[in-house]
């Protein structure tokens, strides 16, 4: 084997291995989430809806650092995947609970219509009518955690007795319970299929030809830098100005979003997730146009800068006319994520990977 196709080689087997520490750490987050949820509504107080809302917030950074993964049909988005069970939004909150002027909106206080709130039901019941009808994920439970968000100086706050005396606490707590535990269901499915030596997607992944599988990865890495952040999760918000285009928009944390995608992205280049180092897309880069690997690395690291410098909270940031401080910030980094794009594209021509981002 040639040194040329050793680094290709090594570089997709890296990059297999980074995938499961971050979709392992993201599960164990997740399973920790379902323990605390389970403490609180075993027994609900301030303290314990205040841990719940923590541990939400940290469950976020490992799963926001595996989207990177996303784009090229593998086991979160292909056809039987489960994106759209553990991410989606943004969501009608009407679906699934009360909202500001409808008390009785939703799955959970319409007994005669969903006669139970359990992980079954939900999973059958995610998105049935429209991609906004969800019941299940992480932003599910962000919402049954802080509520609906109308303040301008605070995320949502939804009150303990939504989970004490209101007339459906009990369901409320069995839908809160039963997102959670769908979360860890969904999560150890995506862990396996990336856990090495088994029969799952990453043997395939690693046994596809080189040139296949960097093709994969360089195309969930541009698609999450332009298409997923720079458009979607950036660009909407900025034009509308309208906080139900905000990715996190319950808890007020989309700036944490941001700066976990990005170092995802950064993950897959340095071939790296915490105490995991090896040969990354970085590695491959050095070998084929020094100047371009240097470029990128140099981008990279000014995008989670950019992403840094965006005042908190997001929605407040995004208000004003486009010379406001906020948004100023907000366009460099979108223009910053459209550079990284075009960037890692100009890396898939060079190592003649045929990227196809339509």
């Amino acid at each position: 084997m040639t040194g040329w196709a050793s680094l290709q080689k090594e570089v997709v087997g890296q990059y297999g291995t980074v995938m499961h520490a971050s979709y392992a750490s993201a599960l164990f987050e997740a399973k920790k989430l379902e323990k605390v949820i389970g403490e609180f509504v075993a027994r609900p107080t301030e303290a314990g809806l205040e841990a719940a809302k923590k541990q939400w917030i940290c469950a976020r950074f490992p799963y926001s650092q595996t989207e990177v993964a996303r784009f090229y049909n593998g086991p979160i988005d292909d056809e039987d995947g489960f994106e759209g069970w553990i991410n989606a939004w943004p969501i009608d909150e009407a679906y699934l609970d009360y909202i500001r002027g409808k008390p009785d909106a939703g799955m959970i206080n319409q007994p005669e219509r969903v006669r139970g709130v359990d992980e079954e039901t939900l999973y059958e019941l995610n998105e049935q009518g429209g991609e906004a009808d969800i019941c299940t994920g992480y932003h599910a439970i962000e919402f049954l955690l802080w509520g609906q968000d109308f303040y301008p100086d605070s995320p949502g706050r939804r009150p303990l007795t939504d989970y004490t005396n209101h007339e459906f606490a009990r369901r409320r707590k069995d839908a809160l319970l039963a997102c959670a535990r769908l979360l860890v269901t969904h999560l150890s499915t995506l862990e396996a299929e990336w856990s090495p030596g088994k029969s799952n997607y990453r043997q395939e992944f690693e046994s596809e030809p080189e040139r296949e599988a960097l093709g994969k990865i360089l195309t969930g890495m541009a698609m999450l830098a332009g298409f997923e952040l720079a458009s979607e999760r950036l660009a909407v918000a900025y034009e509308t100005q309208n906080q139900e285009d905000e990715h996190s928009c319950f808890s007020d944390t989309t700036h944490l979003d941001l700066i976990h995608n990005i170092k995802g992205i950064r993950n897959v280049w340095w071939g790296a997730f915490g105490e995991v180092k090896g040969k990354g897309m970085r590695d491959l880069a050095l070998s084929l146009d020094e100047g371009l690997a240097h470029r990128i690395t140099a981008k990279l690291d000014q995008c989670l800068a950019n992403a840094g410098e965006i005042p908190v909270p997001f929605d407040q940031a995004v208000l004003g006319e486009d010379d406001a401080p906020g948004r100023k910030k907000i366009l460099r980094c979108i223009e910053s994520l459209e550079t990284l794009k075009k960037d890692l594209l100009e890396l898939g021509k060079t190592a003649d990977l045929g990227l196809n981002l339509n």
